[in-house]
C-alpha cells in the first residue's frame, strides 16, 4: 500500500500521528508526515483507522 498525504489540504489536527503513530508525524510547521521508511505503512494496521480519521481527508490510501 502507498500513502498520499494532500499538503495542500492538511490542516494539522494530528489525528494520523495519534492513531498510527509508528506511521505518521507532524513536520515542523505541525502539518502531516510520513515517518522515513514509511511510505507502504510498514504494514501497521492503524493506517487505514488514521486516514479515516483525518478531519479533512489529507490522506490517500493506494493498494
Amino acid at each position: 500500500m502507498r500513502i498520499g498525504i494532500d499538503k495542500d489540504v492538511c490542516i494539522g489536527a494530528g489525528q494520523c500521528a495519534l492513531t498510527a503513530p509508528s506511521v505518521f508525524t507532524q513536520d515542523d510547521d505541525g502539518f502531516s508526515a510520513l515517518l522515513p521508511g514509511r511510505e507502504d505503512g510498514g504494514g501497521d494496521p492503524l493506517v487505514r483507522e488514521a486516514a479515516r480519521a483525518c478531519p479533512v481527508q489529507a490522506i490517500t490510501l493506494h493498494d
